[in-house]
């Protein structure tokens, strides 16, 4: 499979890029490469046996548990509040309209 000026041009459409035409013959010539690269590579016995690779080092999840806690009651959280309103804080201004 080799990439044409038409592939190209969908490729940057839809990247919404826009080529010269001199622009479109380089980058068709190199996406072509790069297909090449990908048949040689395919091309390399035993590689049906290789599953796909996430991550070359071996991570594990280090996150821990969401797990819901005890939460303050509306009361708890405005009892330090410098001002406050009913159930609100109390903030300066910060917008003119």
């Amino acid at each position: 499979m080799s990439v044409t000026i038409k592939d190209v041009e969908k490729i940057a459409k839809l990247a919404k890029l826009k080529f010269t035409e001199e622009e479109k013959i380089k980058l068709q010539g190199e996406m072509n490469e790069v297909l090449g690269y990908i048949d040689t590579i395919n091309q390399i016995p035993g590689l049906e046996d290789v599953k796909p690779l996430e991550n070359i080092n071996d991570t594990e999840n280090v996150f821990r548990e969401d797990v819901s806690e005890k939460c303050l009651t509306k009361e708890e959280a405005l009892k330090n509040a410098p001002e406050k309103t009913e159930n609100f804080f109390k903030v300066p201004k910060v917008l003119d309209k």
